[in-house]
């Protein structure tokens, strides 16, 4: 570590220089994004809100389908508060982290209810709110309102750690990043230089080939005079993910498919899910030790060849999955089914709350069906 790195402050006068050499090129080079308003005019503050917490662990490519999606459908933040959140969940399925639409639900409501459809206008009041923690807090304020704040995201943290060449582990670094960041921050202009900082990190100091020689910041970046952009910042080594393994149960009676509704909270909370044992946080246990099946409904269950893999944030999931195949209805049957639990055509899948997880499962047992019908 530099020596002296922890005290490391930035004078007024580069803080001025570097922030004016970042405009320059953002005013040239910005990303055209859906969520971002037209040069000199005002952003809104719901699209802000809801493009962040969309973009939180997700990439913009993925998110600006979900996004236009999200503003075709509800346009303000009044509109989304008075959205089921069953509608909502759905339009949400395959980005993944369902715990952000179900905070995005509440806080619609919030602040439609106690705040008159408005959101608040300082990092305080913002922190308050469901789903919004210190980063969501600061890119509203300085991109809605154009008041300074220390927006600092992974792209940030990335430019700054070569900024000022920080060898302290990315972990440890990350209070003074932030400080170092919020010393930047122009009095004018505040909400650009945040969207500035972010789009150069993901177009010019990217994490493994940094194209230096076009970096505007270049003449100021130490890591670059030091030879060492490309080893900053510092991370601790990835920890192997466990493998959890786990049972799916794809019931079928003609064209429909057996769906229950999953638990308000944990892990997928309040998604659509075929019945399934064994892999979550809430009902963890080793499938493969030999315990008995825990089928949802009686019947002639077949175990289909291969299985199904998954990626969570901490393990890896594999999901052997059982077929049954009903003929005809049974109204005595499908009238005893639990609270939460029904029959969905196959035609109407495509408009469930089901997770990528899950469709993955079922297309898994509806191709082995067709194989068995050709």
């Amino acid at each position: 570590m530099e020596t002296g790195e922890k005290d490391k402050t930035v004078d007024a006068g580069k803080a001025q220089k570097i922030a004016g050499a970042l405009l320059a090129w953002y005013d040239r080079s910005r990303r055209d994004l859906p969520w971002r308003a037209p040069p000199g005019e005002r952003a809104d503050p719901y699209a802000v809100w809801l493009s962040e917490v969309m973009l939180q662990q997700t990439t913009v490519k993925a998110v600006q389908p979900y996004f236009q999606k999200f503003m075709a459908r509800w346009p303000n933040v009044v509109a989304l508060a008075s959205a089921d959140l069953d509608d909502v969940l759905g339009e949400w399925a395959g980005l993944g982290y369902y715990s952000r639409a179900r905070n995005l639900h509440r806080c619609a409501r919030l602040i439609a209810d106690e705040h008159d459809g408005c959101f608040p206008e300082n990092e305080t009041a913002l922190l308050q709110l469901p789903g919004i923690g210190p980063y969501t807090a600061a890119a509203i304020t300085a991109i809605a309102f154009d008041s300074p704040a220390a927006v600092v995201d992974g792209n940030v943290e990335r430019v700054i750690a070569r900024l000022f060449a920080i060898e302290s582990p990315l972990e440890s670094a990350k209070p003074k990043l932030r400080r170092l960041t919020a010393e930047l921050v122009p009095q004018k202009r505040p909400g650009d230089f945040a969207q500035a900082m972010m789009d150069l990190g993901a177009t010019i100091c990217t994490v493994r080939n940094p194209a230096c020689d076009h970096c505007p910041l270049g003449r100021y970046c130490e890591a670059r005079g030091a030879g060492m952009a490309r080893s900053l910042p510092i991370r601790a080594p990835r920890q192997a993910k466990p493998v959890r393994a786990g049972q799916a149960f794809v019931a079928m009676r003609g064209d429909r498919v057996l769906l229950r509704k999953r638990a308000a909270r944990g892990l997928l909370g309040g998604m659509m899910e075929v019945p399934s044992s064994g892999w979550s946080d809430d009902d963890w246990q080793d499938v493969r030790s030999g315990e008995k099946l825990r089928e949802p409904i009686p019947g002639d269950w077949r175990q289909l060849p291969g299985n199904v893999r998954h990626t969570f944030t901490h393990f890896h999931l594999e999901l052997d999955v059982h077929l049954l195949q009903l003929a005809g209805s049974d109204k005595a049957a499908e009238d005893a089914l639990p609270r939460g639990w029904r029959w969905v055509e196959q035609r109407d899948l495509e408009s469930q709350a089901l997770p990528s997880l899950m469709r993955k499962v079922l297309a898994h047992a509806l191709a082995e069906t067709v194989d068995a019908q050709s």
